[in-house]
């Protein structure tokens, strides 16, 4: 990636600066989206639109005349183009908080940065050998009023992503403050129990993922229920099969936790059924 779109300026990546006392930095004071464009489209952007737009209302932005659904998604264009990346990338949309302190109405005026990484069609599909993940512990996620957010304040991710890393795992699961699963370090999470589809309310305090939102939508079309349920250690333990999600990787396949292992029959079927595999 050569360059970054800063607040409507196309910038070289390595010259760009953010100034130090803004809201992002000082306090994880903003929000982001990971949109996923395939042959000239970016895939499910009312769903990421209707977030953005949702979350900047929530963290009381003063929102600039000029953001609208058209006008943003004319920006991240406009980014790939200028950085010549072909029909597959991963956009990052992020919004944050502007110089100010805690108190200021200048940290409410909100800028973006827009970046744009290539990606290989593997990166999407669902992944043959199946990932191998386990639990975070010391680290959970309190069910609040800003839980479902894509937010800027991501310390609890990073921690866990730390376990992950230092166990060998490809991904670690996240508990709540009540003990329950709710997501992984970048994904929501869904169990497959005698052929019904659970996942953890948002309640529970996962995020509000756009890809958890599209799989809930067109199962439901496809008169295939998915049951929200708070899931304790044991409902994942005693799953037949267990796979994540989130907008760029859409349907990945866990394969085990420690000694228990998964199937994958199922996850194959809802994969094929929910996405193109030919990426028209």
């Amino acid at each position: 990636m050569e360059y970054v779109n800063l607040s409507g300026k196309l910038l070289k990546a390595r010259e760009t600066a953010i100034l130090y006392d803004n809201g992002t930095f000082r306090y994880g004071y903003g929000l982001f989206e990971t949109i996923l464009f395939i042959n000239g489209s970016l895939q499910l952007k009312e769903y990421h639109w209707q977030r953005l737009f949702a979350g900047i209302k929530q963290l009381n932005f003063v929102v600039p005349v000029m953001y609208s659904n058209s006008w943003l998604e004319e920006q991240v264009h406009a980014t790939i183009r200028k950085n010549n990346i072909g029909n597959l990338c991963r956009v990052r949309l992020q919004v944050y908080a502007g110089s100010g302190n805690t108190y200021s109405t200048t940290s409410q005026l909100p800028e973006f940065i827009i970046e744009c990484f290539p990606l290989e069609e593997d990166f999407i599909a669902l992944n043959e050998t199946g990932m191998q993940v386990g639990v975070a512990t010391s680290i959970a996620k309190s069910a609040d009023s800003i839980a479902n957010l894509k937010s800027c304040s991501a310390l609890l991710y990073l921690m866990a992503a730390q376990q992950a890393k230092a166990n060998e795992w490809n991904d670690a699961l996240i508990k709540n403050t009540a003990g329950n699963i709710i997501e992984s370090t970048i994904a929501n999470l869904f169990i497959i129990k005698n052929n019904i589809i659970y996942t953890p309310p948002l309640q529970d305090g996962c995020i509000a993922g756009v890809m958890r939102r599209h799989i809930i939508d067109t199962l439901g079309k496809h008169g295939m229920e998915v049951i929200e349920k708070s899931l304790s250690e044991s409902n994942i333990y005693d799953a037949d099969e267990l796979f994540l999600s989130n907008a760029i990787r859409r349907v990945k396949w866990v394969a085990g936790i420690g000694s228990r292992t998964f199937g994958n029959r199922y996850t194959k079927y809802i994969s094929n059924l929910l996405f193109d595999i030919n990426l028209q």
